[in-house]
């Protein structure tokens, strides 16, 4: 089916950024808990609790942009590729619909993204258990969520600045969003984005088919 040919076809492009950066973000929650290991092991568990809980300390803050370094890699390995010499515009040709095969891409990118960020969401809360009772790890959880929706944020506006024809366009997005994703990383004590967190995934559920415009513009062969 012209579906599988369409899903095997984007397996080529990441398979080897999705695989690298899987592996390398488990090293990385790896890493993270080793030195919460040696906190507890040198600080105690009751200091290294009371460090946490009263002063502030985020221990999961090495995370911070992990996810969006996976937005990035995965939506410039899927969709750079395809705008040299105009190779969409191929793929645009099959008898699917142009939206259609454009969303089934832009599905199959950000599902591969979403099962790295379920590995990585499951180690740290697997591993934040093992040292810390159910209400620090909720809350911790809390608040690195929104790191996760600026992952899929970040795929989402790199599809849609490099399938912008426009320089100038591209120019414009390229500024609008790195002020976008700022929202995400505003500076807070932990768990205090509770509140925002559904607004963010609505946010970034609208912004997942944004690159629509741009694909429009570039099979138009808009400058």
């Amino acid at each position: 089916m012209m579906w599988k040919s369409i899903v095997y076809k984007e397996w080529l492009k990441i398979r080897w950024f999705f695989v690298g950066y899987t592996l390398l973000g488990i090293l990385g929650i790896g890493y993270l808990f080793l030195t919460v290991k040696h906190s507890f092991a040198f600080n105690g568990g009751k200091n290294t609790w009371n460090i946490v809980l009263f002063l502030g300390h985020q221990f999961f803050s090495p995370l911070k942009y992990v996810p969006l370094a996976g937005g990035l890699t995965i939506a410039i390995a899927q969709y750079f590729p395809e705008t040299v010499n105009k190779r969409i515009k191929l793929t645009f040709h099959l008898p699917l619909g142009e939206n259609k095969i454009l969303l089934m891409m832009h599905a199959f990118g950000s599902i591969s993204l979403l099962l790295s960020f379920l590995i990585f969401f499951g180690l740290f809360t697997g591993f934040s258990l093992i040292y810390f009772p159910v209400q620090m790890v909720a809350d911790s959880l809390i608040s690195i969520f929104p790191w996760f929706l600026a992952g899929f944020s970040a795929y989402f506006l790199v599809a849609l600045i490099v399938l912008e024809p426009a320089w100038k366009f591209r120019l414009f997005y390229s500024l609008v969003g790195g002020f976008f994703l700022t929202i995400y990383y505003t500076s807070a004590v932990t768990a205090a984005y509770g509140p925002a967190n559904t607004g963010l995934f609505v946010l970034t559920a609208f912004l997942s088919i944004a690159l629509l415009f741009s694909a429009h513009r570039f099979r138009k062969g808009e400058m």
